[in-house]
């Protein structure tokens, strides 16, 4: 079956990257006629790409004519910028976490409908200390994903549901259940979900209002921590609160 889109013609897409990449590249917004001379390509070529990168908010003209990066560059550092604060507010707590359980402490932030681990810090052993830094988790499946679906962080998975070990919930059914019991006792669980021998707590975290902002959670293999869930669940809660109250402090530092 012939695909009804059309893909770009060859060159394109290098020519809209090169574009691109002059305008956030450069100490001061070039203008068109400037980025007519550095590519060398034709006036209307450059009119056409640029038109169409405004289109969809990659650039903005300034209303001197010169030519900077658009909305979505300026989301991204917003987004960039409150998830370093949140890293810097949490790893001292993470690191005594990792202390006071002797097991791995992730943190991670909602990126879409995915969960995407930003922070880890590892406790003592040389099992479960591999780095999750930067890889998006199944959210049906981790304690971290669990909550933050169960405090609507993240949308509920209403698609096929990817099954990782033989313990993955396999059901919408089963997830809504599990994620029920996960905000009646105030913390989300894996048991040997997400990998086999693998187990996991996780709890919410809000940010400056009222919203949850990231998770927070501590894996290890299950033959260490599965007699300890609701004992370390307790640490995670306290660590939990005490982070909201660091971001809360923050916000109004920099409102100030």
């Amino acid at each position: 079956m012939r695909n009804s889109e059309q893909a770009p013609p060859p060159g394109v897409l290098d020519r809209a990257a090169q574009l691109l990449g002059l305008v956030v590249r450069a100490e001061r917004g070039p203008t068109f006629t400037e980025l007519v001379d550095a590519t060398g390509m034709q006036r209307s070529t450059v009119s056409r790409t640029m038109a169409a990168l405004e289109r969809n908010d990659l650039v903005e003209r300034t209303e001197s004519g010169s030519y900077r990066g658009g909305p979505l560059f300026v989301e991204y550092a917003a987004r960039f910028d409150r998830t370093e604060a949140l890293i810097a507010a949490a790893r001292p707590l993470m690191q005594t976490l990792a202390a006071r359980t002797a097991e791995t402490v992730h943190l991670a932030v909602a990126h879409g409908d995915t969960v995407v681990i930003v922070e880890q810090v590892d406790g003592p052993h040389i099992v479960g200390a591999a780095s999750w830094v930067g890889y998006d988790v199944p959210t049906h499946c981790s304690a971290l994903g669990k909550a933050l679906i169960a405090w609507d962080a993240v949308r509920f998975p209403f698609g096929r549901l990817e099954i990782r070990t033989p313990a993955t919930l396999s059901t919408h059914a089963t997830l809504r259940a599990e994620l029920e019991r996960s905000r009646d006792r105030g913390w989300a669980t894996t048991r040997g979900e997400l990998e086999v021998g693998l187990d996991g707590v996780g709890v919410p975290v809000r940010g400056a209002g009222d919203g949850v902002v990231a998770a927070l959670g501590v894996s290890g293999p299950t033959h260490r921590l599965e007699e300890r869930h609701a004992e370390v669940a307790a640490l995670l809660l306290d660590a939990a609160d005490e982070l909201h109250r660091a971001l809360v402090r923050r916000s109004r530092r920099t409102s100030g």
